[in-house]
């Protein structure tokens, strides 16, 4: 489906959302559509439930419907996460869905990371004609500031550090580094270590420390992280699993908390709001952070990684590096998205300047009112808006909150006006009752490391 607002540099731009609205329509206009049910199971029994409308056998686009279930299960799994798939729909489906998390390059990466790194199993699909009630649970998400705390955000280009008294910021620095493709978990801790000292240099004492940090963090564990991809697998296991346990104890085992940076931007917008209403969190870095904090602001056990969620789905779409899949959001809200966008909107920058360094030479073409890096803001946008659209089908929000270096600056501002645009036209219900907006530059920049800080609740005297 052609959208309405089309991405200026990027006219083939196909929304999943809009593909799934049509979809929909024509298998109702069949009278005969093709009901299919599934349920994602989690280890914990958490469960979410999930239908869709395929077309019947004999219509002319059926060949079709794997595709669609496809990615709807990969939109699905990668939001709300889980390893076993309760699925009632025909019988061809589920195999050919059982032989794709076994034999396809994009559904293996799926399972050994959603099932095997996050949940300890494979995913498997099991046919079901009766599904497994739906079951969520949820938790409080940090608000504590009392007492001296450091706050940390860990991303794939830069690492940001907070030192916070009763819940006022008395320093907070940003310092570049490159952790996806460190061999030596070394480097990590090294940097890590060298940012908690730092802060604490100007507290009185360390009463709490709550970081946030690209990946799936449960108990204070590394379940997976884009940071420590460059890790042999049996270095991880020995150095990284626990690094975040073994941080603690090197601080005198103060209370400590890791989660997962999506979640920790979701709990900045929440913070401040009060109307009861879901937060969606975005966080545009170097890759795509999601997070999801109900209206009564708690956590969900959901994976929110909606880096690896499609949102394009023309044939040839943009192809994540780490996944192998195309149409992912990493390739449309991050700085990646930034680099590739430079040259079709005619910015020539040197092929071996990293990410961090194009997004600055953008920046400062918007500076100088250079129509070119407008152009990029549009289409980052569009993407926005059309995003938006696919992921109100997995989360009920009232609330966007966007933040990351990409949004800093007049750029972000132009992103959000063309995503209310996206909203207002493709999607009026939704812009009817969504709340779109950015922090202030200064929490852009440092709030994730504010409100991590606010994780780690203190004992009580």
């Amino acid at each position: 489906m052609t959208p309405k607002v089309v991405p200026v540099l990027d006219p083939l731009f196909r929304p999943a959302a809009l593909a799934w609205r049509a979809w929909q329509q024509r298998a109702r206009e069949t009278g005969q559509p093709v009901r299919v049910r599934f349920a994602l199971e989690q280890k914990d029994g958490a469960t979410s439930h999930f239908t869709a409308d395929l077309l019947p056998e004999g219509d002319a686009l059926a060949t079709a419907n794997f595709r669609m279930l496809e990615r709807l299960v990969k939109l699905s799994l990668w939001a709300r996460g889980g390893f076993r798939i309760h699925l009632d729909a025909p019988a061809p489906l589920v195999a050919e869905l059982r032989a794709h998390f076994r034999e396809s390059p994009t559904g293996r990466f799926d399972s050994r990371i959603v099932g095997e790194s996050v949940y300890g199993h494979p995913i498997e699909v099991v046919a079901a004609r009766e599904l497994p009630p739906e079951r969520s649970g949820s938790a409080s998400l940090g608000g504590h500031l009392d007492g001296c705390r450091i706050g940390f955000d860990l991303g794939g280009s830069d690492r940001k550090v907070a030192a916070i008294i009763d819940g006022h910021v008395v320093w907070s620095e940003e310092v570049e580094w490159d952790p996806y493709h460190q061999p030596d978990p070394r480097y990590h801790w090294d940097g890590i270590m060298d940012s908690l000292r730092r802060a604490a240099e100007h507290l009185p004492r360390v009463d709490a420390i709550g970081g946030s940090a690209a990946g799936v963090y449960v108990d204070n564990q590394v379940r997976f992280s884009s940071l420590f991809r460059g890790i042999p697998p049996e270095l991880f296991e020995q150095r990284v699993r626990n690094i975040f346990r073994d941080l603690r104890h090197a601080w005198n085992d103060v209370p400590f908390d890791v989660v997962n940076d999506g979640d920790v931007a979701a709990l900045l917008g929440s913070m401040s709001i009060d109307d009861g209403g879901g937060v969606l969190g975005i966080a545009l870095g170097t890759s795509t952070a999601g997070g999801y904090v109900t209206g009564e602001k708690c956590v969900t056990p959901w994976l929110n990684e909606i880096a690896f969620v499609p949102i394009d789905y023309r044939a040839g779409a943009p192809r994540d590096e780490w996944s192998g899949d195309e149409g992912c959001c990493v390739q449309y809200l991050s700085q990646q998205a930034v680099g590739r966008l430079l040259e079709p909107a005619g910015i020539t920058v040197p092929g071996e300047l990293p990410l961090p360094a194009r997004l600055r030479q953008l920046q400062e073409l918007m500076l100088k009112g250079d129509e070119r890096a407008v152009d990029v803001y549009l289409t980052l946008g569009a993407y926005l808006g059309y995003a938006l659209g696919h992921l109100a089908s997995v989360y009920d929000f009232r609330h966007v909150l966007v933040l990351g270096r990409v949004t800093s600056g007049r750029g972000g501002a132009i992103m959000l006006d063309t995503a209310r645009e996206v909203l207002r036209i493709e999607f009026p219900e939704l812009a009817a009752r969504v709340d779109l907006r950015m922090p202030s530059e200064k929490d852009k920049r440092h709030g994730q490391a504010i409100a991590a800080a606010s994780l780690p609740a203190r004992p009580k005297p």
